[in-house]
């Protein structure tokens, strides 16, 4: 089964920058879409960024949109999401989520995916 974990987060200044890291172990990435989501307390798992199994396609949430970047790294088998600006409202716990598709595209619910990380913390505050 596919495992995935997730790094990068901390606590970080407003304006700041941070680098979130989902790797997988065992199995390539390669024919994975990999979706980033986070949750903040009492609110509900939303959709922040996601990339297709090529890495041809991504798809941004517009709260984040012109402040995150999506990428992968075939060879470390691993996706990133690269977080600028970052703001206060941006502190949640982010996970990352991978679904078996083909093509240039990549889901943008949580339902449609079927793998998850455990999450890593990210907190925005002076």
């Amino acid at each position: 089964q596919l495992q995935l974990v997730e790094s990068g987060g901390g606590l970080v200044q407003p304006g700041g920058s941070l680098r979130l890291s989902c790797a997988a172990s065992v199995f390539t990435l390669d024919y994975y879409a990999i979706g980033w989501f986070r949750q903040a307390p009492g609110k509900e798992r939303e959709g922040v960024s996601c990339i297709s199994s090529s890495g041809g396609s991504a798809n941004y949430a517009d709260s984040v949109k012109g402040r995150f970047t999506i990428s992968r790294d075939s060879a470390k088998n691993t996706v990133y999401l690269q977080m600028n600006s970052l703001k206060p409202e941006d502190t949640a716990v982010y996970y990352c989520a991978a679904r078996i598709m083909y093509g240039s595209t990549c889901p943008k619910a949580p339902h449609e995916y079927d793998y998850w990380g455990q999450g890593t913390q990210v907190t925005v505050s002076s």
